[in-house]
């Protein structure tokens, strides 16, 4: 029933911009943090961004000025604005939700794929 579905990803040359979106489903979205991870071929996971439910961002430091994190709770939606992109940005992005103290269930989505390259 829980469901994040990520959109947006695609091939973009490097300087370039883009948009990602997250459309959850099947949980109170207001209640819980948001966040972008991504994870490129044979390395780990890595937090992107996260947004908490009162609108609190954390950014990793690399990316902080570049990346932009954003909710709508009343389209159930979080944004990664991704700008000046560079090659070493290839990565399958995830969707993650996580209620914090409020509950144990942490929910991921499918991924979409972004390419910087020329």
């Amino acid at each position: 029933q829980v469901q994040l579905v990520e959109s947006g990803g695609g091939l973009v040359q490097p300087g370039g911009s883009l948009g990602l979106s997250c459309a959850a489903s099947g949980i109170i979205f207001s209640i819980y943090g948001m966040g972008w991870y991504r994870q490129a071929p044979g390395k780990q996971r890595e937090l992107v961004a996260a947004i908490t439910s009162a609108g609190s961002t954390n950014y990793a430091d690399s990316l902080k000025g570049r990346f932009t994190i954003s909710r709508d709770n009343a389209k159930n939606t979080v944004y990664l604005q991704m700008n000046s992109l560079k090659p070493e940005d290839t990565a399958v992005y995830y969707c993650n939700a996580d209620p914090g103290k409020y509950g144990n269930g942490i929910y991921w989505g499918q991924g979409t794929q972004v390419t910087v390259s020329s």
